[in-house]
């Protein structure tokens, strides 16, 4: 395996024997401990370094709230994506959006003190 992941990453591939298993579909759940009901339910398919998010429900009177948005970004970021399909419902209309995904790690810029 090349590209191995930083800590802050997570991998998309993993090799056992001779056999490489690549992640390309996650299923996310919003809920306090796995096993419990849960309020919201999306479905990440992967293909290259992008991500379409279809099947995002939530309950009744229970929206998508920035932090849950938020949350998607670090599950992106982390896995390496470029941009991200939205489809969702949102008052009863269907809406799509494309989100580039900002890098993990945005490079500071390196600052030297010169004497003049």
């Amino acid at each position: 395996m090349k590209d191995q992941p930083s800590a802050d990453t997570l991998s998309r591939y993993v090799q056992i024997d001779k056999w490489i298993f690549e992640v390309k579909s996650v299923r996310a759940i919003r809920v306090d401990d796995f096993g419990k009901p849960y309020s919201a339910v999306a479905n990440f398919a992967l293909n290259g370094n992008s991500a379409y998010i279809d099947g995002l429900l939530t309950r009744e009177d229970d929206d998508f709230t920035r932090e849950d948005y938020q949350t998607f970004v670090k599950m992106s970021q982390q896995l390496g994506l470029d941009t991200v399909n939205f489809d969702r419902f949102k008052q009863k209309q269907r809406v799509s959006d494309i989100v580039k995904v900002p890098p993990l790690h945005v490079a500071k810029p390196e600052l030297k003190l010169v004497k003049v």
